[in-house]
């Protein structure tokens, strides 16, 4: 899908007294507690969307710390203007490219990572760019703690195939493996679904996994 621009983007995520935007992320490498003011574990969800899925998160663990982060200031701010009313002194919103997040974050600074729909990237001279490829692994074991964890959720089969070998060959165990998630809900009762996946989820099964560095 097209990534329509939205004018003055960032402006607009700076107009909020920094409340939920942090402008400079990188500043803040190894001290995101400081920032929050507490020692709660961090999880980060890379690739927010309209931001429903990460401030339903925040909203019902209230002792987990929270970063948005997105590539396109445009694609933040429809986040910004989910939560701004929200009053969740739990959560963060960052403009990170996940293929450089280790700038932003120190090695075990964050506890879980949460990939949700992540562009499927389906033509193999593409593969790099997928979440879930050996350079981005790479970069999320820079910053997780020792058994940190990656939450994978995608609609599409190939990318949850490609993604099952590649993390598997990269120093995670996988578990809690579902081929349908939404017809395995009694064992995921805590699914919070994200916008993408209310929409789509009728139409064919949502795969799912969980990764553990070893």
């Amino acid at each position: 899908m097209r990534l329509r621009k939205v004018k003055n983007a960032l402006e607009r995520l700076k107009q909020n007294d920094n409340k939920y935007f942090v402008e400079n992320p990188e500043d803040y490498k190894g001290k995101w507690h400081e920032l929050f003011n507490n020692s709660n574990p961090i999880h980060i969800e890379i690739g927010c969307g309209k931001g429903k899925f990460i401030s339903e998160l925040a909203s019902k663990n209230p002792d987990i710390n929270y970063i948005a982060i997105e590539k396109f200031d445009s694609v933040l701010l429809r986040c910004l203007e989910k939560v701004l009313d929200l009053n969740l002194a739990n959560l963060k919103l960052a403009i990170i490219d996940a293929a450089m997040i280790s700038n932003s974050f120190s090695s075990n600074e964050v506890s879980r990572i949460y990939l949700n729909f992540s562009d499927p990237w389906p033509k193999k001279c593409h593969a790099k760019r997928r979440l879930t490829s050996p350079n981005f692994l790479e970069e999320y074991k820079k910053i997780i703690v020792n058994n940190g964890e990656v939450f994978f959720k995608t609609d599409n089969r190939l990318l949850f195939e490609y993604s099952l070998e590649s993390i598997s060959n990269n120093g995670f165990s996988i578990s809690n493996i579902s081929l349908d998630l939404h017809k395995d809900l009694d064992k995921y009762s805590d699914n919070i679904e994200t916008e993408f996946e209310e929409k789509w989820s009728k139409l064919g099964p949502i795969y799912r996994l969980e990764a553990r560095l070893k």
